[in-house]
């Protein structure tokens, strides 16, 4: 299986690239999210190759939210992983946006996932307005060191819940905190890619 055939972008580096980052979409985005193009850059800029990639509910359709497709979604996340071993040497960097992120955790959580460093933008720890509705469930399980990035005026987390819900996890966490952000990690003061991906390879030269 090669890139095009999971639908991915690559970003390659000047030189033979250090390890491979695979990265996907939130919900209502695709691999052409403008945040995943950065940070793909920016990994890039590192000496990675970044890999920006669709889930299979997005190949199926180019627009819409997925829908009942979690499993499928992990399924495609777990085979982009193992695409990456075979595009360079190194280790492997996973993660996403929003539900990406969320559906790359599950696989990260489940046994032999692949993944050295796992990577949260925007992590959804519930829906705006309803946290009961917690998406923590399988976070002890995750086996990766785990880096979130998250904005403070995210409605899907505050950065309270969020430093709670990484306490769940037993392995190294990182918390990238971007001041007055919202869901988009939008940021006019703040480099969010450089932030993140300093965070990663922290955690890389710690394991």
């Amino acid at each position: 299986m090669n890139l095009e055939q999971i639908a991915g972008i690559a970003h390659r580096p000047d030189a033979a690239p250090a390890g491979v980052v695979v990265l996907t979409h939130g919900a209502g985005g695709s691999r052409d999210a403008p945040l995943l193009t950065r940070i793909c850059d920016e990994w890039a800029r590192r000496g990675w190759l970044a890999v920006r990639y669709n889930l299979p509910y997005r190949r199926r359709r180019p627009k819409g939210p997925p829908s009942g497709s979690a499993a499928a979604d992990q399924a495609g996340v777990a085979e982009v992983i193992a695409v990456a071993k075979t595009l360079a040497d190194g280790p492997v960097v996973a993660g996403g946006h929003s539900y990406g992120g969320r559906m790359t955790s599950m696989v990260a959580a489940g046994e032999n996932p692949g993944i050295d460093v796992l990577t949260l933008f925007s992590y959804p720890l519930h829906p705006p307005g309803k946290p009961e509705r917690a998406r923590t469930e399988h976070l002890p399980q995750i086996a990766a060191p785990t880096v979130f990035t998250h904005g403070t005026a995210d409605p899907f987390g505050t950065i309270d819940e969020l430093r709670a819900a990484a306490t769940l996890l037993t392995v190294p966490t990182e918390i990238v905190e971007i001041t007055g952000a919202r869901h988009d990690l939008g940021s006019k003061k703040l480099d969010v890619p450089a932030l993140a991906v300093d965070a990663a390879l922290r955690l890389l030269d710690e394991r």
